[in-house]
């Protein structure tokens, strides 16, 4: 897992599987503390870091892990 956190960053164009289908988006930011959007909690930490993306279709904004993530041109 870690080799994939290192591989991913800001600006980088991700997708990700969602109830709808894949998502494409941005990495807007690496958290690596407990933190929250909107109303849910991110358990990030130093050791298990996730990502803020956001939505190219939707521009909303979500946490996800890193093996969540599948980096995309």
């Amino acid at each position: 897992m870690e080799k994939r956190t290192s591989k991913l960053k800001s600006g980088d164009k991700v997708e990700w599987n969602t109830s709808r289908g894949k998502t494409v988006g941005v990495i807007k930011k690496k958290l690596k503390h407990p933190t929250h959007i909107k109303t849910h909690k991110v358990n990030a930490s130093e050791k298990k870091p996730e990502f803020l993306v956001e939505s190219l279709k939707s521009g909303k904004k979500a946490a996800h892990k890193p093996e969540a993530l599948k980096k995309v041109k």
